[in-house]
């Protein structure tokens, strides 16, 4: 149906979604989710390390481990299929031990916390072994196949009272809190427009190819850390819809996001795994009001505002990716027994985003 001008199809508004389980308190557009009422949770107490076991020896793991490294409070173990693996990754990065196999991490009483980086479609299960069995947990993005899954980690966590949280660094990043400062200032005028650009080259050529194993194509996979991204920006989603260009065979490995705010603004994200991209990533997106424009770099390298008052920003280097600042916050919320400012709430309602996007795109596909 056309609505002011755009043809949106009859989606269920996100708006509904964001209302149920929520305060209604608004921060520029920013839902504040309640704290939930079931908690606290168990905390590690100050004094005690926070000991940790990975379970997959992959890239994630190695994005960790470097990010850990400087934090001494913390101590790491590595769990593999692999006897061999776990024990080239302890060495590597100077941990405190190896598992062969996952279930003798999560049953491990030297370990307080698992981190799953498997593939997505064993996370739903590794993450209920580990509740039950008294672990807190940080479990990788995407999280689970299905936003319908954190009822059942809800139900767990009640019963045994320990976190879970999800590894969305992007909602941690310096230039999201930048922009979600610019762009709520009225600096650009009115906004109309914003247009996030992630379009780059990506090899994959692992589980990420099987969608047994990964539950998805690159927007579910890769595209849902800019979904969170897109949906932080200080407006509320309203309805979203999605577009796969050319004839789509298998796993989408491009796609076309747009999301009506409901504050009035337009969100356009442009993302995908075979597009070349200067630099290898370099990417510029831009946001676009009645007073001008902010133009900015889509990893975070820079920011430019052209509006009534001109300003170049530098969100910095140091965190660029968010990992350092997401880390702290959780290493918080262990330690305090209160939720990470990136909750379950939140993690739910980016699934549920790219949920109705592959509906909408499916949809449009079986009615051609």
């Amino acid at each position: 149906m056309l609505i002011s001008g755009w043809m949106l199809a009859s989606r269920v508004p996100l708006k509904k979604l964001f209302n149920e389980g929520t305060n209604g308190k608004t921060e520029f557009g920013r839902f504040v989710t309640k704290q939930q009422e079931i908690m606290p949770y168990k905390p590690i107490p100050v004094g005690k390390p926070i000991r940790i076991a990975m379970l997959g020896c992959g890239f994630a793991a190695r994005i960790h481990s470097k990010t850990l490294a400087s934090h001494k409070d913390v101590r790491i173990y590595y769990a593999s299929r692999s006897l061999e693996k776990a024990n080239k990754y302890n060495r590597k990065y100077k941990g405190a031990g190896a598992f062969e196999g996952y279930e003798a991490a999560i049953q491990s009483p030297d370990v307080d916390v698992v981190m799953v980086l498997t593939p997505p479609v064993q996370h739903l299960k590794l993450t209920l072994d580990a509740i039950k069995a008294g672990k807190h947990v940080i479990v990788e993005k995407p999280p689970f196949l299905n936003s319908s899954d954190f009822a059942l980690i809800r139900e767990a966590q009640e019963e045994h009272k320990v976190q879970v949280m999800v590894a969305e660094n992007y909602f941690y990043k310096p230039s999201l809190k930048h922009l979600q400062d610019l762009l709520g200032s009225g600096i650009i005028g009115d906004v109309k427009f914003v247009v996030i650009n992630a379009l780059k080259k990506q090899k994959t050529e692992n589980w990420r190819d099987d969608i047994s194993q990964a539950g998805g194509g690159a927007l579910f996979e890769g595209g849902i850390h800019w979904v969170n991204y897109l949906s932080n920006l200080g407006y509320h989603i309203q309805t979203v819809q999605g577009f796969i260009p050319g004839e789509q065979t298998g796993m989408e490995r491009s796609v076309q996001v747009v999301a009506k705010f409901a504050e009035g603004a337009v969100g356009t994200l442009l993302y995908s795994w075979e597009v070349d991209s200067l630099f290898k990533g370099l990417r510029l997106s831009k946001a676009y009001g009645t007073k001008g424009s902010i133009t900015f770099e889509s990893n975070g390298l820079f920011i430019f505002v052209r509006g009534k008052r001109w300003k170049l920003i530098f969100p910095g280097l140091r965190d660029i990716s968010g990992y350092k600042a997401m880390f702290e916050d959780f290493k918080k919320a262990l330690r305090s027994g209160k939720e990470p400012r990136f909750n379950l709430s939140l993690a739910e309602r980016d699934l549920q985003i790219i949920e109705l996007i592959n509906e909408d795109v499916s949809e449009d596909i079986s009615g051609y």
